[in-house]
């Protein structure tokens, strides 16, 4: 049974990563440019791990402050929310004036212009800098390369909108039952994230599962069936 006060990122890697870590847990495509990133949990934990060091050292956020997450379904924002969980910060989908720190996309700046810091990811799967920055706005990419890659957690607090991790996890779990998702199960999604309930039925209910999550921007419905069948989906959302 997991601990009630683990972070939530704890409760979802753990299990994952002590069954197996290196498989893959998160693919993530782009069919408009054709980009296609795969990241095993270990390696998922690692960018987490980074993300949550960023939080807590650069920006010196403590467990129970408020991050703003307005950033698309991508393999970064699966790393930043876990990040976010492991600094044990609440997490918000929208531009609440009360965060004190927004992870952004660049055309997204000017709707954090209330928050005190702003964190900008290109969401470059080379993991390019975000060009031509305005100052005062941190560059994600080039800032959290520099910060390691383990985290000890020192506390929690609510995890997302003010909801506690038990609340998010027994949510995350209750919807893995009723969409069928088994820790065998590699899932194809196009959905959001953009609101609490997207966010725990397309990410957070995979890896409760401890499933595998194949993500999918601009899909070209044409091509599903040979990504089907070349992931080797069981399942698939939309």
């Amino acid at each position: 049974m997991r601990e009630l006060n683990q972070t939530l990122t704890d409760a979802l890697l753990q299990p994952i990563l002590a069954r197996d870590g290196a498989g893959p847990r998160i693919t993530w495509y782009d069919d408009a440019t054709g980009a296609r990133i795969e990241l095993s949990a270990i390696t998922l934990a690692n960018w987490a791990a980074k993300t949550a060091n960023l939080i807590r050292d650069e920006f010196g956020l403590l467990p129970g402050a408020r991050v703003a997450v307005l950033l698309p379904a991508h393999w970064q924002t699966a790393a930043v929310l876990l990040g976010c969980w492991w600094a044990g910060t609440d997490v918000v989908l929208d531009p609440d004036p009360d965060a004190e720190l927004a992870l952004v996309t660049a055309d997204r700046i000017d709707d954090a212009d209330q928050i005190p810091e702003i964190a900008a990811l290109s969401l470059d799967p080379m993991g390019l800098p975000v060009r031509g920055l305005p100052v005062g706005i941190t560059d994600y990419a080039t800032s959290v390369r520099v910060h390691g890659d383990q985290f000890a957690p020192s506390g929690t607090g609510p995890a997302l909108a003010g909801r506690p991790v038990s609340d998010i996890l027994t949510a995350a779990t209750e919807s893995a039952a009723r969409q069928g998702f088994t820790a065998e199960d590699r899932v194809l999604s196009t959905a959001a994230w953009d609101t609490a309930e997207e966010l725990i039925d397309g990410l957070l209910a995979v890896y409760a599962a401890g499933a595998s999550l194949v993500q999918v921007a601009n899909e070209d419905r044409a091509g599903r069936d040979r990504r089907i069948a070349s992931e080797r989906i069981t399942t698939t959302r939309s």
